[in-house]
């Protein structure tokens, strides 16, 4: 017999955002190293409505844009002290740990940080 699908946590619990962040660099980061731009917040925004929309969840827009600034810092903090090659290397590990069933000690390290920006930053209350 097959297990029930987990439900997943909340959109606005902490471990949620933090991977939604590390979602964010990880694109954010392909799309620097195969097309040399970065997207904007906004794109950013969208990107992450589309990543909650596959597990049937929603956050408010300015928490998404909040979200992808973080993102957006840490994509250029990365890219800013690695070189090329070493981008890239990170890059196809970020994206390869967004599956659950890999395990990859980059990914780990680069979630733990994204869990420090969002303690550091953490998204403002809604009005």
């Amino acid at each position: 017999m097959i297990p029930p699908a987990a439900t997943p946590p909340p959109a606005d619990s902490r471990g949620s955002r933090a991977a939604l962040i590390f979602a964010l660099t990880a694109e954010r980061l392909s799309l620097w190293y195969e097309h040399g731009q970065w997207p904007t917040e906004a794109q950013g925004a969208t990107l992450a409505a589309d990543w909650l929309a596959r597990t049937r969840r929603n956050l408010p827009l300015a928490e998404r844009r909040h979200l992808s600034d973080l993102s957006d810092q840490l994509a250029r903090r990365i890219a800013g002290s690695l070189s090329r090659e070493a981008g890239l290397y990170t890059t196809h590990e970020m994206m390869e740990a967004l599956d659950a069933n890999y395990e990859s000690e980059l990914g780990q390290s680069l979630m733990l940080e994204c869990e420090r920006l969002l303690d550091a930053d953490p998204v403002p209350d809604q009005p």
